[in-house]
């Protein structure tokens, strides 16, 4: 009888643990969860930042490899693409109330958002507005549908607008961890963003 009543225990156990895995939050211990909500509080005080590094997009149809240039504050971007060879191949500029992309010729675009110009100019949609946050490994402000960290509190996944996200070669700057590549994923596009260097974050 208590041989039986053990393994009914271990039943129940190994149910409970399959719900909590299937749950919008994976469990994590006390002390992860804690480090977790101390590195979204610092990461989002975050306003303004700059970055160097590289960024790899595939569709069905289209491919890009490059470098980026990426200056953020809370109501202007400022980005440049380049070629694998370094020529400029692109530039995006928002403000508060338009974004306009410059191709390598001076031709200029604009649109209501950056995954409209990105698509209608190149493609492919560039999540401006998500990807701004994503990159400082924090959710944005949209409903989030699930996501995991490990024991240090740094996010791992998050499936946020239409993305499924994962972080990962965090370093730490000036006392914040940021992630130094992030792995987006939609139903069209697949987006690596490599963060080869970070400057002028400011709180």
């Amino acid at each position: 009888m208590q041989l039986i009543r053990y393994f009914l225990a271990l039943s129940m156990v190994t149910l409970l643990a399959a719900c909590a895995t299937t749950a919008h939050q994976v469990t994590m211990s006390a002390d992860s969860l804690a480090r977790n909500q101390t590195h979204l509080e610092r990461n989002a005080t975050i306003q303004q930042f700059s970055l160097q590094g590289r960024i790899g997009v595939q569709t069905n149809s289209k491919g890009f490899s490059g470098g980026l240039q990426w200056q953020h504050s809370a109501t202007n971007d400022n980005i440049a693409l380049y070629s694998p060879l370094g020529g400029q191949v692109a530039q995006i500029t928002k403000s508060s109330n338009q974004i306009t992309l410059t191709d390598a010729n001076g031709k200029q675009i604009s649109a209501a958002n950056a995954e409209t110009l990105t698509y209608n100019a190149l493609g492919w949609s560039l999540p401006l507005t998500g990807l701004s946050d994503w990159s400082l490994g924090r959710p944005s402000s949209s409903p989030v549908l699930a996501s995991t960290w490990d024991e240090q509190g740094l996010l791992t996944t998050l499936n946020q607008d239409g993305w499924k996200i994962e972080f990962s070669n965090y370093t730490e700057q000036n006392g914040l961890w940021l992630p130094g590549k992030i792995s987006l994923k939609s139903d069209q596009v697949n987006l690596k963003l490599l963060v080869e260097s970070w400057n002028n974050i400011t709180n």
